[in-house]
């Protein structure tokens, strides 16, 4: 039910404790006053639901409110059974149409009849529970799900058998849930598996995740706190949430179950993995970013790495609130993106690199062409115009493959304004620095380095990769020309990320290539609650692009944020 279906409903003393939607309090109250529990001792529930759903209809029409079928159908079930007490029975009817086959035959291939069964009155009013300590929860959720993993494991296979996959494939995952449901009721009672509501709703939560979504990680992935899951085989997974890893008790089956979530992710894409191809960059369907190696490689079992794409927007102004970046970074930031600067932004795995690219996209103006290029696209931009390059990995023959260096190529014969580099990890550096440098002004990538210094130097070894026999003289003029600012931002050990750098690429005297630091963080200690401390401290030196700055008319507020 949704909220906007229950929001005119009033609240009614005494039963409002047992914890039901405002809805149902109502119903509640109205059946226990037209209904006579000695009358309907002996009726099944499907009769007593129909009593309940006249009610129901009743008084959902006289708040002025309206239900579809399934919040109807699920609102009569939450009323029934709270008004009474369902012992357990074995309900088989015969196969029912949909997704799933529904009651088991015998062995004579004949479906056993349906038993009706009476239903006693529950106690009115909220049943007081005894205080439970910390540790005596913790113990009651282990074995809940420990019992949930034991029936997964005997009712799935049986479950499989009476599954139609062409009937599945064009169910939503709403409607295949409930059907499933209807089945695991069944599946349980013939096992003599006891399983409250509760769990009986998380095993059909599993048996739906096993078959469409991500098997056990569905649950972290939709936890907005955790912003990496690692897998590293089928009984360790790790999580970070808010900057801090940790081990979960989520474990897969076996290694096949692994593998199985594994090809899932990756087929969703075209992509494959199998010993021929044991590595492949992925993604899922909200954007995160996947990567996945397999046995032989992955000597303990397969391993999944998946950085997640955040719902929530993360905007400069954001960053300064969060204390990532200082108020006058985040004006410098603006004015740069405007201004239409080359923008390298350096960092380790994990330190924010992306994040703060897609940060400092949003600054592009709307009416511009924005051509970006990933290996497997997660950046988020939200100007209108933008069009989207992810490379290709080779068929089994060895052909086919299309790399990032091939797609920047081609971006030049785009008519792009800007290009967005996901990352320069090779040869494509030197058609991106290229593109950079003619023309392409306000172009962005992002490269792994420890250091401004660094990531220069990165970028000179890059050239070697691409075979390119050219003088270092020439090669760092290359470089100077066509960068404007490196930013370097690293994940610090409190978990933060912060920008630690903003340097600018001010020129070449002789072979060097000169540079000079806007903004530095110095630290300075730390709290009682192992926070750093420390200050964005602006160096005070006038930015070489003032005058490009002066252009777009933004000189004045950069010389104020410096």
């Amino acid at each position: 039910m949704t909220e906007s279906s229950v929001v005119s409903f009033p609240d009614v003393d005494g039963v409002a404790a047992s914890g039901l939607s405002p809805i149902a309090v109502r119903v509640v109250a109205k059946a226990r006053e037209e209904l006579d529990p000695q009358q309907l001792k002996g009726l099944s529930r499907g009769a007593l639901a129909r009593q309940v759903k006249e009610i129901t209809e009743r008084e959902v029409a006289a708040a002025g409110n309206s239900l579809n079928l399934l919040q109807q159908r699920d609102l009569v079930t939450e009323i029934v059974n709270e008004l009474f007490v369902e012992p357990p029975s074995r309900v088989k009817p015969g196969a029912a149409p949909g997704a799933v086959s529904r009651g088991p035959s015998t062995q004579s291939g004949k479906t056993e009849p349906v038993k009706e069964t009476a239903y006693s009155p529950k106690p009115s009013g909220p049943v007081p529970s005894p205080e439970r300590t910390d540790a005596e929860v913790s113990a009651s959720r282990a074995k809940s799900k420990a019992s949930v993993e034991e029936a997964a494991l005997r009712v799935r296979p049986i479950l499989m058998e009476r599954i139609d996959p062409a009937a599945a494939a064009q169910l939503t995952r709403k409607e295949l849930a409930r059907q499933i449901a209807e089945v695991v009721v069944e599946l349980l009672q013939e096992e003599s598996i006891q399983l409250n509501q509760i769990e009986q709703r998380d095993l059909v939560t599993t048996l739906v995740n096993d078959m469409l979504g991500l098997g056990p990680l569905e649950q972290i992935l939709s936890d907005e706190k955790v912003t990496d899951i690692m897998v590293n085989g089928p009984n360790q997974v790790y999580i970070e949430r808010g900057g801090k890893l940790t081990l979960t008790d989520i474990a897969f089956r076996d290694n096949a179950h692994l593998m199985s979530i594994a090809s899932r992710i990756v087929t969703r894409i075209g992509r494959r993995v199998d010993e021929t191809s044991p590595m492949v960059d992925a993604r899922l369907e909200d954007g995160s970013r996947v990567n996945i190696i397999i046995p032989p490689l992955a000597i303990d079992g397969a391993s999944i790495s998946i950085r997640k794409f955040a719902k929530k927007k993360i905007t400069l102004d954001i960053m300064a609130q969060q204390k990532n970046i200082s108020e006058a970074m985040a004006t410098v930031f603006k004015i740069a993106a405007r201004c239409q600067l080359n923008i390298l932004i350096s960092g380790g795995t994990g330190s924010g690199k992306t994040t703060l690219l897609n940060a400092f996209s949003r600054m592009i103006d709307q009416g511009e062409r924005v051509v970006t290029i990933e290996d497997a696209a997660e950046l988020q931009l939200q100007q209108p115009h933008v069009v989207r390059l992810e490379t290709r990995p080779a068929n089994l023959e060895g052909d086919g493959e299309v790399t990032i260096r091939d797609l920047v190529k081609n971006a030049l014969r785009m008519r792009p304004d800007r290009i967005i580099l996901g990352e320069c990890r090779g040869s494509e550096a030197v058609d991106m620095l290229q593109a950079m440098n003619t023309g392409h002004e306000g172009s962005m990538s992002t490269i792994h380095a420890n250091n401004p210094r660094e990531s220069l130097t990165r970028l000179e070894n890059m050239f070697g990769m691409a075979g390119m026999n050219m003088p270092i003289g020439a090669v760092r003029t290359q470089i100077a020309s066509a960068l404007d600012l490196i930013v370097q931002v690293s994940r610090m050990r409190d978990g933060i990320r912060r920008i630690t750098h903003v340097t600018e690429v001010v020129g070449i005297e002789g072979d060097t290539i000169t540079s000079q630091d806007l903004f530095t963080y110095e630290y300075e200690g730390e709290d009682r609650d192992g926070m750093l401390l420390g200050t964005f401290k602006p160096s005070g030196l006038r930015p070489q692009f003032t005058e490009k700055a002066a252009y777009f008319g933004l000189d004045r507020p950069l010389i104020e944020a410096i």
